[in-house]
């Protein structure tokens, strides 16, 4: 008898954020992120899923891909009994991250709370759920301690790619995983965020570091806006200042990110990008009376030395560096969508922050279309479904010279087949 297994596209066919896929066997209900959607987009609202949202869900779970909010954000709708997976580096730094942001946003403590009952899986190491077997293994991406999986029953296998891309620190290492976790397999439920985006910037993770090392060498007081979460470019930054023999300053919070990798007995924890050198210790700003702490022998320092400070746009940053003296050249080194009036992403405070004369530096967190070619072909599927997409139209002309593409619409399901069984 043919196994067959269920595939259903919730959300994200038509849409980058939000994505909910459902993998379906034997009764038995796998369900692959549940996030926010993401502003100025298309908006389906909240999603009534059976055994996922409502219903019987004892035969149901949940696996995150990883923490950023348009994969993560939305589960703590969810019933409490349902079982949640993910990353355990992923999960300590969105714990990190709630538990910072909970005395501002009450969803945050919600997901605080939520967090605490989230199982953890570990790469390369296979797990079941039903009758179908998952195989987590990293990829790179802006989100430290992403995820894909493969996801079997007997005879036949699909690889959900979550986001990923192939021009990180950590890419190079995707071929060889691919080959020794995954395989080839029989669908691919893919990424496509960039296939309408020709231009959006694929440069290598080590080449916009060395572009940073020039920048900082060069200008003697620097400051780079960032996500907090994004734990490659942190310690890019670090490296690019130490080696131009400049000040790293972060503030407490920053510092707690970064240790949630160095302190793990890990392959990144053996990995020279994610230590600290004990010759240079990163500077840790502490807060008196509301505010950051600065004397006359700290600006000395700044002064003599030059400095790299991590920014985030809010009150208390504005004024310590408004208090630093001197020249300073700030920088952008996260989405410019945020910064552009026309997006609805748009973000008042940090344009205020940036001021005027900021440089842009900065590389996406998803795979060029070239690359992702190249990942097909290791893969060598059957069938091809695009996910996390505002164009499925673009991706279906841009690959069908070598794999059926199969578009979905949003409550769409397929069923999928194996291989042999196709004449």
């Amino acid at each position: 008898m043919i196994q067959t297994m269920n595939i259903k596209i919730h959300r994200g066919t038509h849409q980058i954020g939000g994505c909910v896929t459902e993998y379906e066997y034997n009764g038995y209900r796998l369900f692959v992120d549940y996030g926010e959607e993401l502003p100025g987009g298309q908006k389906s609202g909240n999603l009534e899923v059976e055994g996922l949202t409502k219903g019987d869900t004892s035969k149901s779970a949940l696996l995150i891909t990883h923490y950023h909010g348009d994969h993560i954000g939305c589960i703590t709708k969810l019933p409490k009994d349902l079982p949640i997976y993910m990353g355990k580096v992923g999960r300590d730094i969105q714990i990190e991250l709630s538990d910072h942001l909970k005395m501002v946003d009450g969803v945050h403590q919600e997901m605080f709370d939520r967090l605490q009952t989230v199982n953890t899986f570990e790469p390369g190491k296979p797990f079941e759920w039903g009758d179908m077997e998952i195989m987590p293994v990293t990829v790179d991406h802006s989100a430290f301690d992403a995820y894909a999986f493969k996801i079997g029953i007997k005879g036949l296998s699909v690889f959900h790619t979550g986001d990923f891309r192939t021009h990180g620190f950590r890419s190079s290492k995707l071929p060889d995983v691919i080959k020794k976790f995954i395989g080839e397999v029989d669908y691919v439920v893919c990424e496509a965020t960039n296939v309408a985006r020709p231009d959006a910037a694929s440069l290598p993770e080590h080449d916009l570091q060395m572009e940073y090392q020039e920048l900082f060498t060069k200008n003697k007081g620097n400051v780079v806006y960032i996500s907090s979460t994004n734990i490659d470019r942190l310690f890019a930054l670090y490296h690019a200042a130490r080696h131009a023999g400049r000040v790293f300053i972060i503030d407490e919070y920053q510092k707690r990110m970064m240790d949630k990798v160095t302190q793990r007995d890990s392959i990144w924890g053996k990995s020279n990008l994610y230590k600290f050198k004990e010759t240079y210790k990163p500077f840790v700003l502490s807060i008196e009376n509301g505010e950051f702490w600065m004397n006359d022998k700290f600006k000395k320092l700044l002064d003599d030395k030059g400095y790299v400070l991590i920014a985030r746009s809010n009150p208390r940053f504005d004024k310590l560096i408004a208090n630093i003296p001197g020249e300073k050249q700030t920088y952008l080194s996260m989405w410019n969508g945020y910064v552009d009036k026309s997006k609805a992403a748009y973000n008042e405070n940090l344009a205020m922050s940036l001021g005027d004369g900021f440089l842009y530096k900065h590389t996406s967190g998803h795979c060029d279309m070239n690359s992702l070619r190249e990942v097909f072909r290791l893969l060598h599927p059957k069938a091809i479904i695009p996910i996390h997409t505002d164009n499925p139209e673009s991706f279906a002309q841009l690959f069908s010279d070598e794999w059926p593409i199969v578009l979905l619409n949003d409550g769409d399901y397929m069923k999928a087949r194996p291989r042999r069984s196709i004449a």
